[in-house]
């Protein structure tokens, strides 16, 4: 199949994935047949790991967008605090290694590859090593949970660009592994984290009525947000992107806490980088930790809940800006880990690998939400760019 020029290859008429194993090249919601992968392809925004690469790493992130200098050079502040330095590389090799040994201790034979969107190794990289190896079926873990075009689309356009980078349409093949916001492997830490998170409010004498946990996440704009999953599921203005998040933060805080301690709670957003003409979703977080400690609130447990690893964003915006709000509103704080590599986490990737492997029945696969288990082949139009409009873009129907 040739699809270097982005043309859909078309069968009987019927619109196929581009690059896809033979299971999913049709394009149903949940693959339940069997595929014999060769690896899998773990895939990751990136980082800079030193000075100089910082503004180049940040030009490639904001490369089309139009963003001045000046700009780059005031989120650069934040890498430089901490040598230049990103810690999500550094996480991905962590996780590549717990990876290696889930699989090694349940006796699965599927090498790791490892590549970034944004700083090497790439994504291309890892697609050269997978041709040089001999590797033709991969399966994707992209390292982010929910549905938006920046957690979702964007991996599977830049699968289709590694493609067109090594000239590999014809040899590779790429599925992903669904969106995996509901499943208990990456819920699990949460509720761990909020559980000891409540316990060490508790410890300095704060009451669930004087408690609040913010459950905070990526803000993005608001048009892709309504543009985040199929549009047939109509989820409003948030989009699935929103939904999604509520619907892991009401089962968290079930899980966590009990009817007599259970305290408010809400979701929240950060790292918003557009320009004030745009608008993003909301509420910033350190706007409502003000707003909720001018009403009463003395006492935030944090929940990172839409990242996988404590990477930048999560270091600078939640232990750096957040814990300097707290500090100039007179409140406690505490902020609970991102699941890393839990081992309910690790193993929880690992088994979602396998339901492709195993071609799992739906019904058999867990998911903690009512909104589960997402599509492993994205639907046609699924979180649409509104700026960019649709690019190729692999696991995912046209267009």
């Amino acid at each position: 199949m040739t699809i270097a020029n982005g043309e859909l290859d078309r069968v009987g008429g019927q619109a196929r994935v581009l690059a896809a194993t033979s299971a999913a090249a049709s394009g149903p919601e949940h693959v339940e047949e069997p595929v014999a992968y060769d690896a899998i392809l773990l895939a990751s925004f990136g980082g800079p790991e030193g000075q100089d690469d910082v503004i180049p790493f940040l030009r490639n992130v904001t490369g089309g967008r139009g963003i001045p200098e000046e700009r780059l050079e005031e989120v650069a502040h934040h890498y430089r605090a901490f040598g230049g330095i990103s810690p999500i590389n550094s996480q991905n090799r962590e996780l590549k290694a717990a990876l290696e040994a889930e699989l090694a201790s349940r006796g699965i034979d599927l090498p790791v590859l490892w590549g970034n969107r944004n700083w090497a190794p790439y994504i291309r990289d890892a697609l050269t090593e997978a041709n040089e190896r001999g590797f033709t079926k991969l399966i994707a873990i992209g390292t982010s949970a929910y549905s938006s075009y920046s957690s979702c689309r964007q991996y599977r356009e830049d699968y289709a660009i590694g493609l067109d980078a090594t000239n590999l349409w014809d040899t590779l093949q790429i599925d992903k592994i669904r969106q995996f916001f509901d499943h208990p492997g990456f819920v699990q830490p949460f509720i761990d984290g909020v559980v000891q998170g409540l316990a060490d409010v508790a410890a300095k004498g704060f009451t669930a009525a004087e408690t609040h946990v913010l459950f905070s996440t990526h803000s993005i704009p608001s048009t892709d947000a309504a543009k985040s999953g199929p549009e047939s599921r109509g989820f409003g203005d948030g989009g699935a992107y929103a939904a999604q998040h509520l619907a892991v933060a009401e089962v968290v805080i079930e899980a966590a806490t009990t009817d007599e301690v259970t305290p408010a709670w809400s979701l929240v957003y950060q790292s918003r980088s557009g320009p004030p003409s745009m608008p993003w979703l909301e509420p910033d977080i350190s706007d409502a930790m003000r707003d909720l400690a001018a009403a009463g609130t003395k006492a935030f447990v944090i929940v990172p809940l839409g990242f996988v690893s404590d990477h930048m964003e999560v270091k600078w915006d939640l232990d750096t800006e957040a814990m300097e709000t707290a500090e100039e509103i007179g409140a406690f704080a505490v902020r609970v880990p991102t699941p890393g590599i839990h081992p309910a986490y690790v193993t929880g990737l690992v088994d979602l690998v396998m339901e492709r492997v195993n071609g799992t029945p739906t019904a058999d696969r867990p998911s903690m939400t009512e909104l589960g288990p997402w599509y492993d082949v994205c639907r046609p139009g699924c979180c649409e760019n509104v700026r960019l409009g649709f690019k190729p873009a692999l696991a995912g129907l046209a267009p």
